[in-house]
Parts: structure tokens; C-alpha cells; sequence
């Protein structure tokens, strides 16, 4: 039983990370959640380029001359 124990406590935060992806995949929340990391990463895209217009232009033209 202290065997068990052991194993559960130097565990416990990999079983309990099974038990949220379990309930996630259960009840199709990963779809919400792929489309709230979706939404986020278009914001940083966005934020990126607006800052820095000039090297993104270049390195767009440098990309659509080597094809």
C-alpha cells in the first residue's frame, strides 16, 4: 500500500492532467479550445505585422521572388 501511495504522490500531477484531458475529449471542449488558441495566435500575427510593416514587406517580396 505505501508503494501506491508513493507512486500517486510522485505522480499526481500527470494523473490529474490525464483526468482534465480525459473530461476535456469527453465533452468536445478541445474544440473551443482550438479555436480560442486559433483566435490568439491571429492576434499576435496581426499585432506582429502591424508593428513591423517594413520587414514584413520585405521579407514577403524576397519569398514571392525566389518562387
Amino acid at each position: 500500500m505505501k508503494e501506491f501511495k508513493d507512486f500517486i504522490m510522485e505522480y499526481r500531477g500527470a494523473i490529474i492532467g490525464i483526468i482534465i484531458a480525459i473530461i476535456i475529449l469527453a465533452t468536445k471542449l478541445y474544440t473551443v479550445i482550438i479555436g480560442i488558441l486559433v483566435i490568439i495566435a491571429g492576434a499576435f500575427l496581426g499585432n506582429y505585422v502591424q508593428k513591423n510593416k517594413d520587414t514584413v514587406k520585405e521579407k514577403l517580396n524576397k519569398f514571392i521572388d525566389k518562387m
